[in-house]
């Protein structure tokens, strides 16, 4: 049984890979989506990550399809107790930003499609400097205070708006953020390491990186001259376009192979070394693609792998 993780400063514990929800009512139709639901919690699985836009971008779809399905598949197997889930707030196109009343209608809505009476963790999903963080906090802290949701996060936000808000979470006592969810991965480091890692470490708030595959680059499926049916292959693929892409490309060959391990699982395992990382999140539109992601659990690099594609990513 794979050891759960305890999520920064919460008393949340979660499996180290975060499932990602953004392929739910979108690449994955229902019941797609059920079954890998079920293979993650068979293998002992229990976060589930999600966001009120989920797929507004598809012709036709309105935003919340993801939480939809997941509230469908949580009630079918009467589990919410045994899954920790997380949702966002401030992309929805009828429920645009980060004012006060935005964020208690928008969280209103992600419950009913949830079908659940609180949210685990909830994050700001993009920052808006436009909106004093005293807003932000102080309308996250009343929905804490009202049972709706249990911890906060944000996603996609400055090193300084980050600061400011833990600041004032200090000194008025209020909710206080305990994850950050940054876009960072092997060939995507820089938005991440430095000011922002260094914060996360001093404040002892975990990171649930995004991207953790870099829309699929990452599983090593991607080279010259290949074709991949997938929808984000055009973001994955241009990475074979630059010196970085390919070396990491050539240490993942070495690295997968000196363990037996696929491309995926060594990605994702060079994630979960790196400081602050509780869980990568990473998705699956069919059962089969989860065991490669799934065995991060597993995978322990040696010093030797992990400067190998540090230098690669360098």
């Amino acid at each position: 049984m794979t050891s759960l993780r305890k999520l920064g400063s919460s008393d949340l514990e979660v499996f180290p890979l975060n499932l990602g929800g953004n392929v739910f009512g979108w690449t994955a139709d229902e019941a797609q989506s059920f079954a890998v639901l079920d293979a993650y919690a068979a293998a002992g699985g229990n976060f589930l990550d999600t966001a009120d836009s989920y797929t507004a971008w598809i012709e036709g779809n309105h935003g919340g399809e993801s939480e939809t399905v997941i509230g469908k598949w949580v009630k079918e197997r009467g589990n919410r107790s045994d899954v920790v889930i997380a949702t966002k707030v401030s992309q929805h196109p009828e429920f645009p930003g980060l004012s006060a009343a935005n964020i208690k209608a928008a969280a209103d809505a992600s419950l009913r499609r949830l079908g659940t009476d609180h949210i685990d963790l909830y994050y700001t999903h993009f920052d808006k400097p436009e909106v004093p963080v005293e807003e932000i906090v102080g309308a996250l802290d009343e929905l804490v205070k009202a049972g709706k949701v249990r911890h906060i996060a944000a996603s996609n936000i400055s090193p300084e708006r980050l600061q400011e808000s833990l600041d004032f979470s200090d000194r008025e006592g209020l909710a206080r953020y305990v994850a950050l969810q940054p876009h960072y991965n092997l060939v995507s480091r820089d938005t991440y390491e430095g000011p922002l890692q260094d914060l996360a470490e001093r404040e002892g708030l975990a990171a649930v990186p995004y991207f953790s595959l870099e829309a699929g680059f990452l599983t090593g499926k991607y080279r010259p001259g290949a074709t991949v049916d997938s929808a984000r292959a055009g973001r994955a693929a241009k990475h074979l376009e630059t010196e970085r892409g390919r070396k990491v490309l050539a240490a993942l060959d070495e690295v997968a192979a000196a363990h037996g391990a696929a491309h995926a699982t060594v990605a994702l395992a060079w994630l979960a070394a790196q400081p602050t990382v509780a869980a990568p999140i990473a998705s699956a539109r069919t059962p089969e693609q989860l065991p490669a992601l799934l065995a991060v659990a597993d995978l322990r690099l040696t010093d030797e792998d992990l400067t190998k594609l540090n230098q690669a990513s360098a």
